[in-house]
């Protein structure tokens, strides 16, 4: 089957802005990619004694599509981490915000005085109000960002809502009718405009300085995820407990699983679904729009990523 999206969708993909509020393209399928091993879902049974609930010290703050799910799975292997179990958006959707610090509070998991909390929201990269809002909460608060190579969180972006288009009996429309209109590069798509990172970064860098924002380099995470993980722990101030023999490759689904506690476990089937072949022409526009954005954001965060 083509490729294809309805014309409903791509308006709301066109009239993109980066602002607080509902995102109607969330991705459901890392909402639903399955509740971490040790954040307890039973409101009824009592907490473990000596536990309570506290906000994150630490937020994965984006992006859409940039590994987000596989580094919190990852990051739930260490002792020392408690991890919230789905997507809160707290500071992007104004709905949610209004409700209050302790309602967001209630959301956390339970955890111990020597455990981290940690909150993932990819959305909240891309929000407008979204720094200011994590910053009033708590300035000293560590960010981690996970970003890979912007053309292909393009191509997997638009993947997510074809499958979940197809998954609805909805039609679809071809990528490229997406990335071009009138000749030209269309780029009011949300896809684009997510992948924009020296922008998003500039927001976040008005409220946080940067040695309070890890950047995990996606791709890297995919092909070796220890050595992008000892980061991650070394900036948490976490002891070193992950090891390499937490991790095995899939040859089936082409990506590292997680060994832990005496289990094996993978990401959502979703995840590392075939992406569609692009024109080269219209990729080559892609990348040459997305080029000048990435050397913005190298000059930002003084360090440089293998991005095509």
């Amino acid at each position: 089957m083509s490729f294809f999206l309805a014309s409903t969708v791509l308006m709301i993909l066109q009239t993109y802005t980066v602002q607080a509020g509902y995102d109607p393209t969330v991705d459901p399928m890392d909402l639903n990619a399955g509740l971490a091993d040790n954040v307890s879902v039973d409101v009824s049974s009592p907490p473990p004694p000596g536990t309570s609930k506290r906000t994150p010290h630490s937020i994965i703050i984006g992006v859409r599509k940039g590994g987000t799910r596989a580094l919190l799975e990852m990051l739930d292997i260490h002792p020392e981490v408690a991890v919230a179990a789905t997507e809160v958006h707290f500071f992007d959707w104004d709905e949610n915000y209004a409700k209050g610090l302790e309602w967001y509070r209630e959301l956390m998991p339970y955890s111990y005085p020597q455990q981290i909390t940690v909150e993932k929201t990819p959305g909240y990269f891309t929000s407008a109000l979204a720094p200011e809002r994590i910053c009033a909460m708590n300035s000293s608060i560590k960010l981690l960002l996970i970003l890979r190579d912007p053309v292909e969180r393009v191509i997997s972006d638009y993947t997510q809502v074809y499958f979940n288009r197809l998954e609805n009996h909805k039609p679809v429309q071809a990528i490229e009718n997406l990335l071009v209109r009138n000749g030209a590069l269309n780029i009011r798509y949300k896809a684009i405009q997510r992948s924009l990172y020296d922008i998003h970064m500039r927001n976040w860098l008005r409220h946080f300085p940067l040695d309070q924002i890890h950047i995990v380099d996606g791709n890297a995470l995919i092909h070796d995820p220890l050595p992008e993980l000892q980061k991650v722990e070394l900036f948490l101030n976490l002891p070193p407990r992950i090891m390499s023999s937490n991790f095995y490759f899939n040859q089936t689904k082409g990506f590292y699983c997680i060994r832990s506690d005496g289990r094996e476990r993978c990401l959502h089937e979703s995840k590392g679904r075939p992406h569609p072949v692009v024109n080269n022409t219209v990729l080559q526009q892609l990348r040459s729009y997305l080029q000048e954005h990435n050397r913005t954001f190298f000059r930002l965060v003084k360090r440089t990523f293998n991005w095509q």
